[in-house]
């Protein structure tokens, strides 16, 4: 048995709570299904077409190959994306967005537009603008 999402946890934990204190919170569920160093990176590569497995670990040098299955595995098990198996030699395993998966693309126009912004108001990376080129010479 696989072990339970944050968000099932906090699902589990919200119905047996008492209902007068109404722990549901929007927030707090965005952040349980989409927060973490991994997952918006992961969805923002499935954004415009399903990938491998392959595919994404090379498109992400820097995760380990377990913390790369453990996201797509919760990723999968909340319901955000599906995981295609294709019956051919050798088999071939596909990502993609659900439905729901598709409903989170509206916020990466967002996301990419405030990085952008972020980046632009001092010189790169946040630095104040000498800073940031002598780090970027370096």
């Amino acid at each position: 048995m696989s072990k339970p999402t944050k968000q099932q946890t906090a699902e589990a934990y919200w119905s047996a709570a008492d209902t007068e204190r109404n722990l549901t919170c929007p927030v707090r569920t965005t952040l349980n299904v989409l927060g973490g160093k991994w997952k918006l990176l992961i969805l923002s590569y499935l954004l415009d077409e399903p990938r491998r497995y392959g595919e994404l670990r090379r498109l992400m040098p820097e995760i380990t190959e377990k913390m790369l299955i453990q996201e797509l595995r919760e990723l999968e098990t909340d319901g955000i994306v599906a995981r295609t198996v294709h019956q051919t030699v050798p088999p071939r395993v596909d990502y993609s967005l659900t439905e729901q998966g598709q409903r989170v693309q509206p916020l990466f126009g967002e996301l990419v537009g405030w990085g952008k912004q972020y980046l632009d108001r001092t010189g790169g990376c946040g630095l104040p603008g000498a800073l940031a080129s002598a780090v970027a010479a370096n």
